[in-house]
């Protein structure tokens, strides 16, 4: 009894990011005046959709339920499977996005479905040989719970798995109930929108590289804009967070995937990813990942890491070599939070220096922009400013849409 009482009325207190003291900082970041609202905390916690617990409980009494999730839905330090069972919901099924239901699986490893060993649920990966749940897997479920912690940018695979389980839920006649969480990219906007023939599983919707959305705002815009297969439309629940807003400065409790650790590297990511369509080293198999940049031929003395195989980075990208580069965890938090907006500074920096221009974009370059004409934009020697000049249209566009599903206060 103790144990479920602590779980239905427990709330989750979270501290925001503390500011850092910056370091030599690139002079495009100097300038930046950070709101207010960005950097304190405030005056009550955020209220996570999976810690109110008494509002989705009478959904799932008496069905037999299939949750989608992995090692960050959690209420307090249970998880929510055990959380659900110890509350003797009939959970049957389990399905698990990329890197797995516990979070260990190396970013883009194949994940093999599974019995858990804790609850000896079977565990059904989509993540493997098929990324949609089909009919089958269906079959003996009546409603579908999705509890995942998002980041907030396209090509992070998460919300591509989303709409593949709204897509079956549609197809099949079973709820889905969705567990909001925040987002801790959701104070801006930024990047150029996903052309259709760029579309793939690092990016499936016509959305900037940052969307400022939560999963909850995210599912109601897929299924209001009709973006599932056929224009099928979802029967879909948010149980939505309290005391949240655009401006929330939010730490994640537990790390979202293997190589974003902290808020640095989850803060850094929208504009680093872009460099996984290059030689770059992101910081993989370091202790940085995400949070520093190098190549054996950059020419700089101001950092060197050696990517290494580890847990979570298994043959990392230029393993075994010492790169030269950039450590830009230095930068602290907040002057990477106040930005508000993607850091191409060093993308353009590293391609105008790189003595190899010939093969600098590799093929997954354009799908990670979602255009070709970012790339042709950097050959080309357009400015940052230039860049985001030519974003401005499509991104008024954008968020005109997304305004129609927005839960919560926004930035603007």
């Amino acid at each position: 009894m103790k144990q479920t009482f602590y779980i239905l009325f427990f709330i989750f207190f979270y501290s925001s990011c503390d500011a850092q003291q910056d370091k030599k900082m690139p002079e495009n970041m100097q300038a930046v005046t950070i709101p207010k609202a960005i950097v304190e905390k405030p005056d009550l916690p955020i209220i996570t959709g999976a810690t109110q617990i008494a509002r989705y409980l009478p959904l799932l009494q008496n069905k037999k339920v299939g949750i989608v999730a992995n090692h960050t839905a959690v209420i307090n330090k249970t998880h929510l499977v055990d959380s659900l069972l110890t509350l003797k919901i009939n959970v049957v099924k389990v399905f698990s996005p990329e890197h797995g239901f516990r979070g260990k699986a190396d970013a883009g490893e194949k994940v093999n479905s599974a019995i858990d060993e804790k609850t000896k649920l079977p565990i059904v990966s989509l993540y493997g040989n098929n990324k949609k749940p089909t009919n089958e897997q269906l079959q003996s479920v009546e409603v579908v719970v999705f509890d995942i912690q998002d980041v907030g940018a396209r090509f992070y695979t998460y919300i591509s798995t989303m709409h593949y389980v709204m897509e079956a839920c549609a197809e099949n006649n079973i709820p889905l109930i969705i567990l909001d969480r925040p987002n801790p990219n959701g104070h801006f906007v930024d990047g150029p929108i996903l052309e259709e023939k760029y579309k793939s599983f690092i990016g499936m919707h016509p959305v900037p590289i940052v969307h400022g959305m939560t999963v909850g705002e995210f599912a109601q815009m897929i299924n209001g804009e009709k973006w599932l297969q056929n224009g099928v439309q979802c029967d879909l629940t948010i149980i939505k967070m309290k005391q949240y807003d655009h401006l929330s400065a939010y730490e994640l409790p537990i790390k979202p995937s293997p190589n974003l650790p902290n808020m640095s590297s989850v803060y850094l990511y929208p504009s680093l990813c872009l460099f996984e369509g290059t030689p770059i080293s992101v910081g993989r198999g370091t202790a940085l990942p995400f949070q520093v940049l190098g190549h054996p031929k950059i020419n700089s003395e101001k950092y060197s890491f050696t990517p290494k195989s580890m847990e979570g980075a298994k043959k990392p990208k230029l393993e075994g070599e010492l790169c030269k580069g950039y450590n830009l965890s230095e930068y602290g938090i907040t002057c990477m939070r106040g930005l508000k907006k993607l850091n191409l500074f060093w993308l353009l920096d590293i391609y105008q220096n790189f003595p190899e221009k010939e093969g600098f974009f590799t093929s997954s370059f354009n799908l990670l922009a979602g255009t070709n004409q970012l790339q042709e934009q950097i050959k080309a020697g357009k400015t940052e400013k230039e860049i985001y000049a030519s974003w401005q249209e499509d991104l008024k566009q954008f968020k005109n849409i997304r305004k129609k599903y927005l839960l919560y206060r926004d930035f603007e």
